[in-house]
């Protein structure tokens, strides 16, 4: 089982592009650990944002009545991908992994893999 400092680090040395990793409590919206970013990528910032994201898309299933889960949310810029995987079982409830890849270096799909493994190993 991998601590949150363990699997932040995890997820920069091992998954390809990594530019910064964060867990974020989505009902609050506050980072509960980071590594990487700098001072033109605030995670803290990043992660309070895309907890807005995350609400919008429980509540717009929520309202269509759509009885499924979210494994994660893809948000594509020129330069980079945000990943935001939420976390499933009953200690997770109500937070996401947010990964950030350079996308010239990023293999979207191992990240992907890369990112399940280190939820499916993360000690609440």
């Amino acid at each position: 089982m991998l601590t949150v400092e363990t699997s932040l680090k995890e997820a920069m040395t091992s998954i390809e592009g990594s530019v910064a990793a964060a867990l974020v409590d989505y009902t609050s919206g506050m980072a509960l650990g980071t590594l990487g970013g700098g001072k033109d990528l605030d995670l803290t910032v990043a992660a309070a944002g895309n907890t807005d994201v995350i609400r919008a898309k429980v509540r717009t299933m929520e309202m269509l009545g759509l009885k499924d889960d979210i494994e994660d949310v893809l948000i594509t810029l020129g330069s980079q991908y945000h990943l935001l995987r939420l976390i499933r079982g009953r200690a997770g409830n109500g937070l996401f992994l947010y990964l950030i890849l350079d996308k010239g270096r990023a293999n979207l799909a191992m990240a992907r893999h890369q990112l399940r493994r280190i939820e499916a190993g993360l000690e609440l």
